[in-house]
């Protein structure tokens, strides 16, 4: 086709494509079913991990439950199970490669196909780049984008071959606005974010329309990941509310899933806005958090 029919088409899906989200605002979305399905979700063993677990515990999915925390991933195991659900609990280290493979054919062969892959765990440390240890930068690339692509080597491949599926990055409104102090963690989360939507588009030249994904960008959650956080625009939320937001999205099968959806204006601000009104709107929403800043400038 040539480019002078191409771009009224391209004009004319835009348009569509707009009144369609519009008329969608006022219909009910229908929601899959996720009861039976096994579900892999990392970094289970505390805040929006566990949260999650709870929820595809409620609604009676098989859940694979993994972290570093032996005790952590255990009692929410538990709990899932007090709520109805079966839950297998594993120890893994999420930044060790091996450890990821090992452990996913362990669950391929005692438990079975993992059909919704949940990848939560993530580290942080909040402090100036020039103090942050070497080995910290590499431990929050290792866990918070690396990891992502272990697990999807091990999982995808059969939700591929059955067209059938859904992978979830939890990446984080730093995955879209940075913030002091944070220079590595937003790094990683911005990986996280091209990850979920690079291998969105390559499904969908693929033809793998049957494998659905999903990313969750919250805001700060009160979960003891950050200490002490707090923002005049956007208070941080509790790990429950965050989950039961991003359980209507994965049910939905919505691409990009920000908590609170006030977020996305701020994206939105943040990518159409001046540089100077940015710093003023960041002023005006008075972010802080607990943090270790060691830089000191030696010239002076």
């Amino acid at each position: 086709m040539s480019l002078l029919l191409e771009i009224p088409l391209f004009l004319l899906i835009a348009l569509y494509s707009y009144l369609e989200a519009f008329i969608k605002l006022f219909i009910p979305v229908k929601r899959k079913s996720v009861t039976g399905e096994i579900v892999l979700i990392t970094g289970a063993g505390h805040g929006l991990g566990r949260a999650m677990a709870y929820e595809f515990a409620k609604h009676r999915s098989r859940l694979v439950l993994w972290d570093i925390n032996k005790q952590g991933v255990e009692e929410t195991a538990a709990e899932c199970r007090r709520l109805g659900a079966t839950a297998h609990a594993f120890v893994v280290d999420c930044s060790n490669k091996e450890e990821i493979y090992c452990t996913a054919e362990k669950v391929k062969e005692e438990i079975g196909d993992v059909s919704i892959l949940m990848n939560n765990a993530g580290v942080i440390a909040p402090t100036d780049l020039l103090s942050t240890e070497d080995c910290e930068i590499q431990k929050m690339f290792e866990v918070n984008i690396l990891a992502h692509y272990w697990t999807s080597k091990a999982f995808l491949p059969t939700m591929m071959r059955n067209n059938r599926g859904h992978v979830v990055t939890v990446a984080s409104a730093g995955g879209h606005i940075v913030a002091p102090f944070l220079v590595t963690y937003c790094s990683t989360k911005f990986a996280a974010v091209g990850f979920h939507k690079a291998l969105t588009q390559e499904l969908i030249t693929l033809k793998k329309n049957g494998v659905q994904t999903s990313c969750i960008c919250p805001m700060f959650i009160n979960s003891g990941f950050v200490k002490n956080p707090s923002s005049r625009l956007m208070p941080p939320l509790e790990p429950e509310e965050v989950a039961k937001k991003v359980m209507e999205g994965i049910l939905a099968n919505k691409r990009m899933i920000f908590v609170p959806p006030l977020l996305k204006v701020s994206v939105m601000l943040d990518r159409f806005l001046p540089a100077r009104a940015v710093a003023a709107l960041w002023r005006l929403n008075e972010l802080k958090f607990d943090a270790v800043v060691g830089y000191k400038d030696k010239e002076k």
